[in-house]
């Protein structure tokens, strides 16, 4: 392996636990703050976590963007982080850790769908019937799984639309991180989704008892405002310069296996059978997707 890429996975690696662990803090966090107001403090965070590094980056070199990138910029902030971590936040606080990591695991499929349907990849019958597996697995996870596993369809089906938007925000970048820095395209995506969610972020925070939040839920709030937003953001955009989206995308296989070991060692969650069947099933049509020619 040539060094440049060594790097390059090795960022890639630390993305991914990085990506893992929000899962586990992202409930250590709802214990403390109402779903909400937790989507808006972390934006707003995550925007103050970034400009410090967009304003260190242009004293070395110059922004380049013009006022007609503004808009798709501002779109792919809305998308990318906005909508994608209202619909994560929302959908974490409903079903369990495990459900989120496999439905956000549908992710590589999702972005070869949206880059077929912007004309960017050829979607084969293979990658077809690899799609037809993938959501013939969700129906085994949903179909015969109890109550007791926390999980419930309107939490699965909001983590889904979190990582629809994703993987929109995923194509559209490819082209953007042609022309933009990581720091550059970041920096707007959440500034952007700060302002947006400030109505509701003030609204959620007007009458809330912040005196009453425990130590942890401050750490767990900054490490989602700075690891998985940020970092991780910044990390995916480089790579996005590198390599292939469906291709990095695909990393995303490793995150439910790690987030749901963590999630029975530290939540004492508990995996069944129904888990295991289901999520097999529906990598099975993920990689089918992905690998068809």
């Amino acid at each position: 392996m040539k060094r440049g890429y060594g790097l390059l996975y090795g960022l890639i690696g630390l993305m991914v636990t990085f990506w893992s662990g929000n899962f586990i803090v992202g409930k250590l966090a709802l214990r403390n703050f109402p779903p909400l107001l937790l989507v808006g403090l972390r934006a707003a965070l995550a925007g103050a976590f970034i400009l410090p590094v967009y304003w260190w980056e242009g004293r070395r070199e110059a922004h380049r963007w013009k006022r007609e990138d503004v808009p798709g910029l501002i779109l792919m902030g809305l998308f990318g982080v906005a909508l994608n971590q209202f619909f994560f936040v929302m959908g974490l606080s409903r079903t369990s850790v495990a459900h989120s990591a496999i439905i956000s695991g549908l992710g590589p499929m999702l972005v070869l769908l949206t880059a077929s349907l912007a004309g960017l990849e050829r979607l084969t019958a293979r990658k077809a019937i690899g799609m037809t597996v993938a959501l013939a697995g969700v129906a085994v996870l949903k179909s015969f799984e109890g109550k007791s596993s926390g999980a419930t369809w309107t939490g699965d089906v909001l983590t889904f639309l979190g990582g629809a938007t994703f993987a929109i925000f995923t194509v559209a970048g490819k082209r953007a991180a042609a022309r933009h820095t990581s720091v550059t395209v970041n920096t707007f995506a959440y500034c952007t989704s700060g302002l947006a969610l400030a109505p509701v972020t003030l609204w959620q925070a007007w009458d809330f008892p912040f005196a009453g939040v425990a130590a942890m839920g401050w750490v767990a709030l900054a490490y989602m405002a700075l690891f998985p937003s940020v970092v991780c953001y910044l990390i995916y955009y480089y790579a996005l310069r590198k390599i292939a989206a469906s291709r990095l995308s695909a990393f995303s296989y490793l995150q439910p296996l790690l987030a749901t070991t963590m999630g029975v060692a530290l939540l004492g969650e508990h995996i069944g059978a129904t888990l295991v069947v289901g999520g097999t099933v529906i990598f099975s049509g993920v990689y089918l997707a992905e690998r068809g020619r």
